[in-house]
Parts: C-alpha cells; sequence; structure tokens
C-alpha cells in the first residue's frame, strides 16, 4: 500500500522555524523526484520544493534563502526545513512523489502551517 505520512506541521510566530517530515512507504522511493507543495486559502497549489535523487534542488522564488529541501534514500524520507518564516507561508503542506515518465503522483494527506503571532 503506497503512503506518504506527513509530520512536522503546526503554529509557529513569524521569523519561526519549522521541519516537515514526509514519510513513503509501498513504492521504490530511490527512483521517485519528491516535492513539496502548498495550498492557501483561496489560493492555487503551488510548488514550493523539488528534490530529485542526487540533483539539485528547485525553489521557488518566495521561499528561496529559508527553506532547504531533503531527502534519505535510506529512511524513505523528504524533509522541509522551514527558517525565517512569514505569514504569507501560511498553508496546508503536500508531500508530492513522482515518477514524470509515467505520469505516476502520490500525495501526502497535508499538514497545516500557520505563522501568526
Amino acid at each position: 500500500q503506497v503512503q506518504l505520512v506527513e509530520s512536522g506541521g503546526g503554529l509557529v510566530q513569524p521569523g519561526g522555524s519549522l521541519r516537515l517530515s514526509c514519510v513513503a512507504s509501498g513504492f521504490t522511493f530511490s527512483m521517485y523526484r519528491m516535492s513539496w507543495y502548498r495550498q492557501a486559502p483561496g489560493k492555487e497549489r503551488e510548488l514550493v520544493a523539488a528534490l530529485s535523487t542526487g540533483g539539485s534542488p528547485y525553489y521557488a522564488d518566495s521561499v528561496k534563502g529559508r527553506f532547504t529541501i531533503s531527502r534519505d534514500n535510506g529512511k524513505n524520507t523528504v524533509n522541509l526545513q522551514m527558517s525565517s518564516l512569514k505569514p504569507e507561508d501560511t498553508a496546508v503542506y503536500y508531500c508530492n512523489a513522482a515518477l514524470l515518465i509515467a505520469s505516476r503522483n502520490y500525495w501526502g494527506q497535508g499538514s497545516q502551517v500557520t505563522v501568526s503571532s
């Protein structure tokens, strides 16, 4: 059974930090492009960060210098370290695994991140 289980979300003050984690199972993790998306109320879902196996990371301009994506193929996990958080980072964050050639996508259930004082 394919699963992407997310954890680490919550409420944080502006300027604070959170670390999201996504643990995958049920597929060959090392073959998939891993990424994080987010969706704020009334907004479209957007790509935040992505990382292929051994590749250079991609970051949306809005999070460059503040967020770091990493993966551990031995633990089948992908993480998103978020620092210097802003209220505009408030959203539901989704872990994604993609095998692009096969048009295959798996999604986590979403984790709420709220940045507010």
